[in-house]
């Protein structure tokens, strides 16, 4: 008898969504290079247009305020370089301004395009958060200046889900005049995103989050404030991204969020049944656990969970031979061996950190598939801790 098999791990990458991989295949014939003026180039331009100006429904946003891009990475890293690359035009609007004020639990491509500025001679400022992950709005008050050009905050926590007031804090940002960035990769398609009532300046989303293709990704800039490009070399985007445009990717992030529009709401409310039963099991039935992120302002398809005495990787690998696949955070930091900085910055110890494990649920999770789990959690737990008694980590 064949194992079981449970994906868990839809906050990591999703598998296309049964609509999409058709839209795809319905557009393979479009190989025309939309810069090109014949027909083969027109009818690429159109396919690409016409997804613009879906997608830009979705977020309420002008077709001509959505930029298309490689991944989310690149969309936020492209915000970041804005500092940088743009200070004298910045400088006209903004007032001299060159300070950048983000979160500790940023995902690593804000962090890391944050630290390399930082030695550059950018000031950045990096603001705390509660215990449940989110933003200390009275440090940010108290932070930010007259030298700040940007605030970056991330939308949704890809690790254990919390949900920030985006609203809230870029009224602040403005306030003082600033500019202000969400990464709402984890966010769009799973919570209703509007950028005008958001009143963002600069929004960065990603298709393979969302039951789309890799390799695509989106960044909402609203009209008139400052752009510089982070890959030059070409007119396309209208000049703000060089490079050939991933058509298929395009049409595929188009039609995943068409998608997204009928299901997404209906999903989460699934998702938090399930998220709530497999919770409450947990609590039940394992000892010594506890939960990461806030308990309501988070995504219903998310569930970070501590086990005391545990190693999250040695759970991830015994919970992956029951063939339940699960993360122990970020899959872009997967390869270090240091604890989650996003536990680190709720203010868990390393112990706990490294016992973290994320389940996030997807459109194909079923009742059973959170039956599974619960029957296996508990014995996997049990072995892992057992294991871990018995060989204690030399201190």
């Amino acid at each position: 008898m064949s194992k079981r098999k449970i994906y868990l791990d839809h906050n990591a990458t999703t598998p296309l969504h049964p609509e999409v991989k058709k839209a795809l295949k319905d557009a393979m014939e479009l190989f025309g290079n939309a810069s090109s003026l014949h027909d083969y180039g027109r009818a690429t331009k159109a396919a690409i247009e016409k997804a613009r100006k879906d997608i830009a429904g979705f977020i309420n946003a002008k077709p001509d305020e959505v930029i298309f891009t490689g991944s989310g990475s690149e969309s936020n890293n492209t915000v970041l370089n804005i500092v940088q690359c743009c200070s004298s035009v910045c400088n006209v609007a903004h007032g001299h301004r060159h300070e950048i004020i983000t979160s500790k639990i940023e995902h690593p491509c804000i962090l890391e395009s944050s630290k390399c500025l930082l030695e550059r001679g950018t000031p950045v400022t990096y603001i705390k958060v509660d215990k449940y992950g989110k933003v200390d709005i009275d440090e940010l008050k108290k932070k930010i200046s007259k030298k700040t050009l940007l605030v970056s905050i991330m939308m949704a926590n890809n690790e254990i889900g919390t949900i920030e007031d985006v609203k809230r804090i870029a009224k602040i940002t403005h306030d003082n005049g600033a500019l202000f960035h969400t990464d709402a990769v984890q966010a769009v398609g799973k919570v209703p995103v509007d950028v005008r009532a958001l009143n963002v300046d600069f929004l960065s989303f990603s298709a393979h989050k969302i039951y789309g293709p890799k390799g695509i990704g989106g960044l909402y800039v609203r009209s008139s404030v400052p752009f510089c490009p982070l890959i030059r070399g070409g007119h396309q985007e209208q000049g703000r991204r060089a490079g050939t445009e991933n058509t298929l990717g395009i049409i595929g992030l188009a039609k995943a969020l068409q998608m997204r529009k009928k299901e997404m709401s209906q999903e989460a409310k699934r998702f938090l049944g399930y998220k709530k039963r497999l919770k409450k099991a947990i609590e039940d039935k394992i000892p010594k656990v506890s939960f990461n992120g806030h308990p309501t302002d988070s995504l219903t398809s998310t569930l970070n969970v501590s086990f005391e005495g545990s190693e999250g990787e040695a759970i991830l690998l015994y919970l992956d031979m029951e063939g339940i696949a699960v993360s122990t955070g970020s899959a872009c930091a997967s390869g270090s061996l240091d604890p989650s900085h996003v536990l680190l910055a709720v203010g868990l110890g390393p112990e706990k950190a490294h016992g973290a494990i994320r389940f996030s649920m997807g459109r194909d999770t079923t009742k059973e598939d959170i039956d599974y789990v619960i029957e296996k959690l508990p014995k996997v737990i049990k072995k892992v801790r057992d294991i871990s008694s018995a060989y204690p980590a030399k201190k």
